[in-house]
């Protein structure tokens, strides 16, 4: 199974740069947990397949609102900003 991905880099507030990925996904049962493993996964695939990675979401539908589950600060800038724009595919 494919799955939408989004490779972004933004300045960070620290003044530096980040890198995270939003992956267009969530885990079966759609537990915390279950997700977390899902997550850890898909994140570790696409470090592997050459992408730096600082933090990492997923992005999923629910009760017909966007969420986003992750790492704490992304998801907020991602509550902020909204769901950014499909940049890869990854393998599932």
């Amino acid at each position: 199974m494919k799955i939408d991905m989004a490779h972004i880099r933004e300045k960070s507030t620290s003044g530096g740069f980040i890198d995270f990925a939003v992956f267009n996904a969530k885990s079966n049962s759609g537990s915390n947990s279950d997700n977390n493993v899902l997550l850890s996964q898909l994140t570790s695939k696409a470090r592997t397949s050459g992408l730096k990675i600082d933090q990492s979401a997923l992005a999923f539908k629910q009760g017909g609102q966007i969420k986003f589950y992750g790492s704490e600060n992304l998801v907020d800038y991602l509550s902020k900003e909204g769901l950014p724009n499909w940049t890869h595919q990854i393998d599932a």
